[in-house]
């Protein structure tokens, strides 16, 4: 059994845990600033706003993880001087810069009863077991939220899309890249869902 809870809710001394995810996650994106993912949790460790990541726990072990923002708060929010003491002076500033414009800048097209879901990512040993699956499905009961985007999804994580449309999500926007020869990556997808919740009006 998967269950869903706040990152924020199981505290500190599950940040290292949920951060590994995100490394699992992520971390062939950032092989730049170090292949070793030890090393790569240890810099982005500080960098989770834990009260808006949910958690898939299997066992009571954190599996997966899912932000949940509302497009115009950080998911991340790093700090310059622990990713160079981490990384060393020039790879840290580099992170710096790129986490600055790729991870921490508003959604322009943020409105209220949106929400923006973000860092979608699975530990390497619970893949192929549904927590991504499952967290998404508890944030879509959410009743704050009638309409859920994921902003910028790889046209090559074939997975990931194939998850996302038969959760219901539905294709936006397609941002063209130039970085394709380096990273195989043609474009970024956008996805939504908009749910019509029930009234809860009465006669």
């Amino acid at each position: 059994m998967i269950e869903v809870k706040r990152a924020g809710d199981l505290g500190e001394s599950h940040r290292r845990a949920i951060t590994r995810i995100f490394v699992d996650g992520f971390g062939p994106d950032l092989s730049f600033f170090s292949k070793d993912p030890d090393k790569l949790t240890d810099a982005l460790a500080h960098m989770l706003v834990l009260d808006v990541f949910y958690v898939g726990l299997v066992d009571g072990e954190p599996a997966g993880i899912v932000a949940c923002t509302d497009g115009r708060q950080q998911a991340v929010r790093h700090d310059a001087r622990e990713l160079r003491r981490h990384l060393g002076v020039f790879k840290g500033t580099i992170a710096h810069i790129s986490f600055s414009r790729m991870f921490e800048q508003p959604l322009p097209y943020a409105r209220e009863r949106m929400a923006s879901l973000e860092f979608v990512a699975t530990g390497l040993k619970f893949r192929g077991q549904g927590v991504a699956s499952a967290i998404i499905k508890h944030l879509l009961d959410l009743p704050q939220y009638d309409e859920y985007v994921l902003d910028t999804i790889a046209d090559i994580n074939t997975p990931a899309l194939r998850l996302y449309e038969k959760l219901g999500f539905t294709e936006f926007k397609r941002t063209r890249v130039r970085h394709t020869k380096i990273t195989g990556i043609g474009a970024y997808v956008g996805m939504r869902l908009v749910q019509r919740r029930p009234s809860s009006r009465t006669i």
